[in-house]
């Protein structure tokens, strides 16, 4: 369970720029660019897990130029623990950068032009007003994709494995266990989760909450 949670964190805290940047990016904006980022980003919501694994293990595997420049380095993805990291990273950026935008474009725009007219640049103008009225919404955003982090699967299997000690998360211990016929641990490791995504998707609501509180108010 350590072990899960530590790589569910790394992955979460990997994105949270990444993410927050690319709710940034599309906040505001319409047209055929903004269709076609967000349809992007949110692809991995929609693909099978194991699909979005195959498509990491065909990129970041010794075989593949990318692979090997990492492997050069130093850096090992496939059948490693940083390529659960990576793993869980990907199927939770999605939740984040959803959660992020909503927050963006509830922020009043004549706030934002305000302190543009103060003398403000753009990211001064994002780092002190939008950011600090939405920040409820990115850590809404956290939260879910922590929560989503915990859980992940298909794409964590195909990509690292499901190696005992080094990268076996409690959603592969659990199906490990059942399929060695073990079903009164997994049903402990199943129990251990659905309180922990309990409380997260608890610690989200009310996150949402206090924001639509706010906003009202």
């Amino acid at each position: 369970m350590l072990f899960t949670l530590r790589v569910a964190a790394v992955g979460t805290l990997l994105i949270l720029p990444f993410g927050v940047a690319a709710a940034a990016l599309l906040a505001g904006r319409r047209g055929l660019w903004r269709t076609a980022l967000d349809t992007l980003f949110s692809l991995p919501l929609v693909l099978p897990p194991t699909a979005v694994g195959v498509v990491l293990l065909d990129t970041f595997s010794r075989g593949t130029v990318i692979g090997r420049a990492l492997a050069a380095a130093g850096i090992e993805l496939a059948f490693d623990w940083k390529g659960v990291v990576l793993a869980t990273s990907v199927m939770s950026f999605p939740l984040l950068v959803r959660s992020a935008l909503v927050a963006f474009e509830e922020v009043d725009p004549r706030l934002v032009g305000l302190a543009r007219t103060l003398g403000c640049g753009a990211l001064q103008a994002f780092g002190r007003v939008t950011l600090p009225l939405a920040w409820r919404g990115v850590l809404g955003g956290i939260v879910l994709a922590f929560a989503r982090a915990l859980g992940e699967f298909g794409a964590t299997v195909m990509l690292a494995g499901n190696i005992p000690g080094r990268t076996q998360t409690l959603a592969l211990a659990i199906f490990h266990d059942t399929q060695l016929g073990r079903d009164d641990r997994a049903r402990v490791l199943a129990g251990v989760t659905v309180v922990l995504a309990f409380l997260l998707l608890w610690s989200a609501e009310a996150v949402g909450r206090a924001r639509g509180r706010r906003t009202a108010a």
